[in-house]
C-alpha cells in the first residue's frame, strides 16, 4: 500500500516537475538576456532583485497560509470540499484586491519609503501581479486537490512560454525595429528596461488567470463564514510561519540596499542576485516535489504507512537533492555563462546558497509534524527563530563581507530552523527518519566537492571529467547502499511486463 502511495507521489512529481523545472529551466533563458542587456554596473539588475524580493513577501501575505489550509480542510471535509475552495478563494480574492486598491491611493508614499519616488509605476505593476498570483494560488490549489496535475502543468508551462516570447521580442526585436521602423514602436523607451521586465510579467500573470474560467463556477457557493472563522484559527500561525520562511529567503535582498546603500549597493545586489539564480536548480527541484507531496502526505494524514512513506521520501528526497548539488558544482564552468560575466565575482556564493536550498527543503519535509497535528504555531516559532538568526547574521556581515554574509546567513537560518523543528517533533509526532543514512549522504557529498575544489585539473577537459568522476563515485555509492529498493523495482517491472 506504502508502495502504491509512493508510486503516485512519484508520479505525480514528475508532470508537476514538468511545469516547475523544465519551466524554470527555460526561463533561465531570461537570466542571461537580463544580464547582457542591463549592465551590471548600471544596477538595474539589483532594482529587478529586490522588487522581487518584495513580490515574494506580498505573495505569502495575500494567501496567508490559505493553500496549506484548504488541503487541511478539504482532506477533512470531502462532502464540502467545492464548499472549502470557494471560501478560499473568495477571502484570498478579496484581500487582494483590497491590497491593489490601498497601493493606489498610498502609491506615492509607499514607492517615496522603498526609494522608488521616480519610478512608482514599477511598484504598481509588481503590486498587480502579487494580487492576481495570490488569487491564482488557491485555484493551483484546486488543481493539486483534484489531481488535475495535466492542467496545473499546462498553466504553469503558459505562463513560461508567454513570458519567454514577450521578453525576447521587447529586448531584442523592439530595439531592432526602433531603429529600422521606429513608427511600428513609437511606445519604445531604451532606458526603460527594467519597466519592461515588470510589465511583460503583468501581461503574461493576468493572461494565465483566464485559464481557470471553468473553475469559477465553484465560487457560486460564497464564503461559509463559519467554515472561514475555523479556517482562520489554522491558517493565521501558517501566516507568520510563512512570513517568516519567505525572510528566510528574500530578507538579504530587501534590506541590502539599507546595508550598502547608494549606487554600489544596487550594483552588488544585482549581483548576487544573478549569481543565486544559478543555485535555483534546487529550488526547482523543491517546489515540483511540494505540488506533489502537500496533497500525498494531507491524504495519508497520521496513519503508519504515512509515517514510514515521509521518512522514506525525506532520505530519497535528501539523495536527489545532493545530487542536483554535486552536477551543478561539477559543472559550474559550464552553468556560469547562464550570466553575462560581468556578474561572475558573485559565483562563490552559488555552493552556499544551494546548501541553504537544501536545508529548507529538509526544514519543509519536517514541517509536516505541526501541520497534520494542526499545532501550526510550532512553524511560525521555528520560522521565527530562523529568521532572527538570519537578520543577525546579515546586518552584522553584509557591512563587512557584501553579498557573502548573504549566502552563509541563509544556512544559518534554515540550520536552526532543520533542529528545532526535528527535535521538538521527535517528541509530539515522531517520524523514524534515517537520520544517520542521510547524515552519511550529507558527509559524502561534502567530502566530494572538497575534493573537486581541491583537485582542479587543467585543462578544463579534464577539470570536468574528474568532476563527472566524482560525481560518478556518489552515484554509485548510492545504489549500492540502496540496492534493495531498486531491485524491488526492477522485481516489479518484471512482474508487471509478465
Amino acid at each position: 500500500m506504502a508502495q502504491n502511495s509512493l508510486k503516485r507521489l512519484f508520479s505525480d512529481t514528475m508532470i508537476y516537475g514538468v511545469s516547475s523545472i523544465v519551466g524554470r529551466f527555460l526561463n533561465y533563458l531570461l537570466v542571461p538576456l537580463y544580464t547582457y542587456k542591463i549592465a551590471a554596473s548600471s544596477g538595474g539588475y539589483g532594482v529587478v532583485t529586490e522588487l522581487y524580493a518584495y513580490t515574494a513577501l506580498m505573495l505569502v501575505i495575500l494567501t496567508f497560509g490559505m493553500e496549506t489550509t484548504f488541503f487541511y480542510f478539504a482532506n477533512n471535509n470531502k462532502d464540502r470540499a467545492e464548499q472549502v475552495f470557494s471560501t478560499s478563494a473568495l477571502s484570498v480574492g478579496g484581500v487582494s484586491a483590497l491590497f491593489v486598491l490601498l497601493l493606489g491611493v498610498l502609491l506615492e508614499p509607499v514607492t517615496r519609503a522603498m526609494g522608488y519616488a521616480g519610478h512608482p509605476e514599477f511598484v504598481m505593476m509588481m503590486g498587480c501581479v502579487v494580487a492576481l498570483d495570490a488569487f491564482q494560488a488557491i485555484f493551483f490549489a484546486w488543481l493539486r486537490f483534484k489531481g488535475r496535475a495535466w492542467k496545473f502543468a499546462a498553466l504553469k508551462l503558459l505562463f513560461i512560454v508567454c513570458n519567454i516570447s514577450l521578453n525576447l521580442f521587447v529586448f531584442l526585436v523592439v530595439p531592432h525595429l526602433s531603429k529600422t521602423h521606429p513608427a511600428l514602436v513609437s511606445w519604445y523607451r531604451a532606458d526603460w528596461q527594467v519597466g519592461y521586465v515588470f510589465a511583460v510579467n503583468l501581461i503574461c500573470t493576468a493572461g494565465v488567470t483566464l485559464g481557470f474560467l471553468p473553475e469559477l463556477r465553484h465560487l457560486r457557493h460564497g464564503v461559509d463564514w463559519s467554515v472561514l472563522r475555523q479556517m482562520l484559527r489554522y491558517t493565521w500561525p501558517l501566516l507568520l510561519l510563512g512570513i517568516a520562511g519567505i525572510l528566510n529567503q528574500v530578507a538579504d535582498k530587501i534590506c541590502y540596499r539599507h546595508l550598502v546603500p547608494g549606487s554600489e549597493g544596487e550594483v552588488q545586489l544585482g549581483i548576487y542576485g544573478a549569481c543565486v539564480k544559478i543555485a535555483m536548480i534546487m529550488a526547482m527541484i523543491t517546489q515540483a516535489f511540494r505540488y506533489a507531496y502537500e496533497p500525498f502526505v494531507f491524504g495519508g494524514g497520521r496513519s503508519r504507512e504515512g509515517s514510514e512513506s515521509q521518512a522514506s521520501v525525506m532520505k530519497y528526497f535528501v539523495i536527489f537533492a545532493l545530487l542536483a548539488f554535486l552536477v551543478v558544482m561539477a559543472y559550474l564552468d559550464i552553468f556560469k555563462y547562464v550570466i553575462d560575466d560581468d556578474y561572475w565575482e558573485g559565483l562563490r556564493v552559488v555552493p552556499i546558497v544551494m546548501m541553504a536550498e537544501i536545508l529548507m527543503s529538509v526544514y519543509f519535509n519536517l514541517s509536516f509534524w505541526y501541520k497534520l497535528t494542526g499545532e501550526t504555531w510550532w512553524g511560525a516559532v521555528f520560522s521565527a527563530a530562523g529568521c532572527a538568526v538570519l537578520l543577525a547574521v546579515n546586518i552584522v556581515g553584509v557591512p563587512r563581507w557584501g553579498y557573502m554574509a548573504c549566502a552563509w546567513g541563509g544556512v544559518a537560518g534554515y540550520g536552526v530552523c532543520v533542529l528545532l523543528s526535528y527535535f521538538v517533533g521527535r517528541r509530539r509526532n515522531p517520524i523514524p527518519y534515517d537520520v544517520l543514512g542521510i547524515g552519511g549522504y550529507f558527509l559524502l557529498a561534502l567530502v566530494l566537492y572538497g575534493v573537486s575544489v581541491w583537485v582542479r585539473p587543467e585543462p578544463l577537459g579534464w577539470r570536468l571529467a574528474w568532476n563527472t568522476f566524482l560525481v560518478a563515485v556518489y552515484a554509485a555509492v548510492v545504489l549500492w547502499r540502496e540496492r534493495s529498493l531498486w531491485l524491488g523495482v526492477a522485481r516489479r517491472l518484471v512482474k508487471t511486463k509478465h
